[in-house]
Parts: C-alpha cells; structure tokens; sequence
C-alpha cells in the first residue's frame, strides 16, 4: 500500500513513519507533507526517499527543494503550498491517505482525498467537525474508505461488529474516555493563573502544543464527540464522555443486550495507526501489550463541567446544528493561540468560543470548500474581537 502522509512532521505524521517502516513489504512512503517544517521534512526525505514532498509555505517548499539537490536527491518532486498538499492527496499513485494535518488547514486536503476516492486514515478532528456533512457526502459519493485514526474512534472501530455498521447491531451508545489532562484535581478558581507551559503538560500523552491545550480545556473531547456524530450516525445524546485517568481504556461501545465492549491498549498512537493501515489485518505496531497487573485500577469518573466548559459548548453546538460546530472549531483555534501566545487567560477560552458561538452561530451548514472556510474566518473574526475585550 502506498502512503500519503499529509502532516508528517507532527507527532501523528512520526508515529506512521515508524510503523510503516517495520512493514517495508507492506507499506510504501510515496509522498510526504508538513506545513513550514523545513529541517522536519528534509531528515524524512532522506529517510524514507518518498516520490513526492510538499510543504504549505512556498518559501519553505523552495528551501526543502535546494536542500534535496544539493545533497544528490533531485528525483524528489517538490510542491509548494496548500494546493501543492491537497495534489498530493489525490495522487494517483497514492492507495491511503494519513490526514494529521493539525486544525481547519487541513480539510482542504482530506476533501482532496476523499474526492479521490482514496482510503483515508483520518487524524485530523476539525475535517468531521467544520465539514462533517459535506465530508460524509462526498465519501459516499466517491467510494473513500474512512478508517479513523484519533485513538478514540479507532478504538470504537475496534469495538464495533465485523461489517463496522451500527444499523440492526444492537448498538446503544459510545462511550469516549478523557484523561482529565492536567488539570483535572485543580481548583477551577486557580485555572486563571495556569501557563502555557502547565497547560502543554499532559500526564499520559505526548502532543503538539495546540492539541495538549485541547485536552487540558477538554475541547478534545468535544471535537471528538461532533466526530463521533458524523463517523458512526449516531445523535450526541448517544454518546458520553468520562474521565479515565490511566488512558488505557480509549473507548466502549454499548450494546441493547447489556454488554460493552471496550478497547485497551497503551497511550501510543502507534496502536491505532497500525490498525488502520492493516485493516482489516492487525499487524505489528512496536508496541508491547499491556501488563494489566502492573497498570492496577482502571478508573471511570464524571465529568466535572465547571472545569471543562468547553466540553458543554461542543454539545451546545451539536444541539444549534447548522455551521456552529465550524465557529466552535474556528473560535477555539484563536483562542488557543491567543492563550499560547500570552494574550489570553486560560480561563478565558471558553468565555470567547462562548461569544463567537453567540454572535456567529447560527450560520448554515457548509455545502462546500468555499462556504466552510467562509464561516471559519467569520468565526475567527469574532473571536479575535472577543479576545481583544478580555486583554486586561
């Protein structure tokens, strides 16, 4: 199978480089992808020698070029910008598609994908959750075959019977587990004072800085509930999120007989890569089993909603429907970078996707590429707004 890896510099992007190089009869690195990451994608280039690199900023794009020729790897076809991403995504010479792409930059790119018709290991949350409808659609139309790669829903995949339908299964809801990241036993009247630094600490996982604050505010969990909406058909008072603090348990699935079953695994994002790039085989991932013995108790807690706001404006915007799930995701993205860049409280976040959600809410759902990234620059206007009256 021949690989496209959209974001490969990231730590999902790393993480299929490793699995797919201890398959090398099975999977093929044939193009490559990052945003600006020159150094990044130059040391995979000589690595794995794909045919094709892009890179979304044209200037670095002209920079991995020299590089590559300098050093004798002229046979590397070089494109630049986020047209260049998206090209490589429907490759024909491409069979799957690894879209990790971090935030709203990356539809453009998963649409490409999915148009194509290409097997898509889906990484990127905000692709379901700006243009859930439109990207469903267009899979159906063009026959791509979605397998999610968020530990969450891969593992729900697991969970799910031979044929992954949730139709006439006896399925009654999903159950997606959140660690609590690092703030979890905190007072919520100290999160004022949190940094960027303590916010990017996550006890389990290791992650990008915009995702680790995601997962600290638990807007994570609520991109992956809207997920979770669009992949498997289900209504958002059909799926809950609970605190597991050891992170092995990733998800369960319901059923009307009384049972659920549950996926567990080790806090590697290895396990579910593997498991989408064999599908439906199981092939090596590196990482060893779980010694359950050694992990001891395996803890399932409520959510406290007065620490985690933002999980509570995902659903809000699930139940307004429409484009709000967009100005949810675009009004975050600001928000978090506002924080990270010292402009915003932590506590402060939800208080602006809050007002973006007000203001720009109640939009309709977007019916293509031009009208989802017209409400999410809406969405971003309003929320710098919201930010800039919240700069003390």
């Amino acid at each position: 199978m021949r690989l496209a890896i959209l974001g490969a510099t990231g730590s999902i992007g790393r993480s299929t480089l490793d699995v797919a190089a201890r398959h090398p009869q099975r999977l093929c690195v044939e193009a490559v992808a990052a945003g600006r990451d020159v150094d990044g994608l130059f040391e995979i280039c000589q690595s794995h020698r794909p045919r094709y690199a892009a890179l979304a900023d044209p200037q670095a794009a002209a920079e991995l070029e020299r590089r590559l020729q300098e050093v004798g790897l002229q046979g590397i076809e070089v494109a630049a910008g986020e047209t260049g991403v998206a090209e490589l995504a429907a490759l024909e010479s491409v069979d799957a598609v690894v879209t990790a792409v971090v935030g709203a930059a990356g539809l453009a790119s998963s649409l490409a994908a999915c148009s194509a018709g290409k097997r898509i290991l889906l990484a990127n949350k905000e692709t379901l959750v700006v243009a859930g409808e439109l990207f469903m659609a267009t899979a159906q139309r063009s026959g791509a075959q979605i397998v999610p790669v968020d530990s969450e829903h891969n593992a729900v995949f697991q969970a799910l019977p031979a044929d992954k339908r949730l139709t006439g299964n006896g399925i009654e809801r999903i159950v997606l587990t959140a660690s609590g990241g690092p703030f979890r036993d905190r007072d919520p009247a100290t999160l004022a004072a949190v940094t960027p630094e303590e916010a990017c600490a996550h006890p389990n996982w290791s992650m990008g800085r915009k995702i680790s604050v995601d997962s600290a505010t638990m807007m994570n969990k609520g991109l992956e509930v809207i997920e979770a909406c669009h992949l498997f058909d289900l209504p958002s008072e059909r799926i809950d999120v609970v605190i597991h603090r050891q992170s092995l348990i990733h998800a369960l699935v319901g059923y009307h007989d009384g049972s659920y079953i549950a996926q567990i695994g080790a806090p590697d994002m290895r396990v579910p890569i593997s498991y989408a790039l064999g599908f439906p085989e199981r092939i090596a991932s590196g990482v060893a089993l779980t010694d359950l013995v050694a992990a001891g108790k395996l803890e399932i807690e409520p959510v406290d909603e007065r620490r985690f706001p933002c999980l509570g404006l995902a659903y809000q915007a699930l139940r307004s429907g429409g484009g709000a799930c967009a100005v949810l995701n675009g009004a975050n993205e600001v928000a978090v970078d506002a924080f990270l860049g010292g402009r915003l409280r932590y506590d402060r976040i939800a208080a602006v996707i809050e007002e973006a959600l007000a203001s720009e809410g109640a939009v309709g759902v977007p019916t293509d590429l031009e009208s989802a990234c017209t409400i999410d620059a809406r969405a971003r206007r309003a929320a710098e707004r919201a930010v800039a009256r919240w700069i003390e």
